[in-house]
């Protein structure tokens, strides 16, 4: 396994958990959270995407 990709997968992990937080504090209905999602996917494949060129 790459170095890179345990990385990616330990902050995906990191972010979902302080989502859940940010989701309760601030009552985010599953539409808020989707969009979240949506562009943290988004962003993880760029930068997955920038090290593979790297």
């Amino acid at each position: 396994m790459d170095g890179g990709l345990i990385l990616l997968v330990f902050l995906a992990v990191l972010f979902a958990w302080l989502l859940n937080r940010v989701r309760r504090a601030m009552r985010l209905g599953p539409v808020g959270y989707a969009g979240i999602m949506i562009v943290f996917i988004l962003a993880t494949l760029l930068i997955w995407g920038q090290t593979l060129r790297g």
